[in-house]
């Protein structure tokens, strides 16, 4: 997570630095306008081009100010709940945390509190969910990887809690800490679906929360291009009508570590991207698609196949397919979800 601290005066600045200090996270990046800026901090000018910049490069954004300096700043680079940042803000004295953009799905609520926390402030949540301690679809999803398939039914289904109604659950995978809000009941108007199976609509209005816990195991040979590998994951994707959306890691061999067209292919869908040993992939159990040839190259009979299912600790559940040198498995990681999971 990318977490950029905005500061515009002095004091504001002794803040930044003191909420720098507590959070103790490597990503941190500090920004404080130029009059006022110390050694550990990058100087600014202009905070209307500083945010543009960060928006398209941070996780979180925290503006040390008043909330209508940040406002104004964010103001024309909002473009939809699904992609923006967290931005809070903190005033001056340090007193109060306050979200003031993506404060479910980008977790800027439960990010303030956190905050709040570890430097002794009030968090300020406005939101209707937060505020009645009722189950919050959005916040739910994101703290266990479900993508949202239909944020206007999520939004309904939010607005349903805090009217009374209760919300049914079906669900594909094990379930913990379920609330009292949510039933297995068949028979509720508006409930949660939990799995990949597009075409089940189990209530009369049918929240579809798709899990993002696939893992491909990728082979490919020296200079595969980054397209070629795109093409050859989404058409193992499409034969198997998996959803493309539920891919969450790539997976090779550490010889590939460095293969420009993998790495740019990771880059550009910011998928997370993990390299083994043929020493580690040999000790993967399982009935693998086995090649000499490969074997004789890496070291380990199987790559794609085997790092896959090294890399998700679950099931293999498409073997090898080829295409334009590369080769591409699909493994499921085996997950439970939480209903009293969190963001932070």
């Amino acid at each position: 997570m990318s977490i950029s601290i905005i500061s515009v005066t002095k004091k504001g600045n002794e803040i930044s630095k003191y909420i720098a200090d507590e959070l103790a996270d490597d990503s941190i990046s500090r920004y404080s306008f130029y009059k006022n800026c110390d050694n550990d901090s990058e100087a600014f000018n202009d905070i209307n081009e500083l945010t543009r910049k960060l928006f398209a490069q941070s996780r979180v954004i925290i503006f040390v100010c008043a909330c209508g300096i940040a406002v104004r700043a964010i103001s024309k680079y909002i473009a939809s709940k699904q992609t923006d940042p967290a931005v809070l803000v903190v005033d001056d004295n340090g007193k109060y945390v306050i979200p003031i953009l993506s404060g479910h799905i980008g977790g800027a609520n439960a990010f303030s509190k956190y905050i709040a926390v570890k430097i002794g402030a009030e968090a300020i949540v406005t939101t209707a969910t937060d505020i009645g301690r009722v189950f919050s679809p959005d916040s739910f999803a994101v703290a266990n990887e479900l993508i949202i398939d239909d944020l206007k039914i999520a939004k309904e289904m939010a607005s349903a809690i805090l009217n009374g109604e209760i919300i049914g659950l079906d669900t594909d995978y094990n379930c913990v800490n379920i609330p009292s809000e949510i039933s297995f009941d068949k028979k509720c108007r508006i409930g949660l679906y939990i799995g990949d199976n597009q075409d089940y609509n189990p209530f009369e209005i049918t929240l579809k929360l798709i899990p993002k816990n696939i893992v491909v195991g990728i082979g490919c040979k020296k200079g595969t291009s980054c397209r070629h590998i795109d093409e050859a994951i989404k058409n193992v994707f499409s034969d198997n009508e998996i959803d493309i959306r539920r891919l969450s890691q790539i997976a090779t061999i550490d010889l590939k570590e460095n293969e420009h067209g993998l790495v740019e292919y990771c880059q550009k869908n910011e998928i997370e991207f993990s390299t083994f040993s043929a020493e580690k992939l040999k000790t993967v159990d399982g009935d693998f698609t086995s090649s000499d040839f490969v074997e004789s190259i890496t070291g380990v009979d199987n790559v794609c196949e085997r790092s896959a299912v090294r890399c998700s600790g679950g099931k293999l559940i498409v073997r090898k397919s080829a295409m334009n040198g590369v080769t591409v498995a699909i493994a499921e990681k085996n997950i439970v979800i939480d209903f009293e999971r969190s963001i932070i």
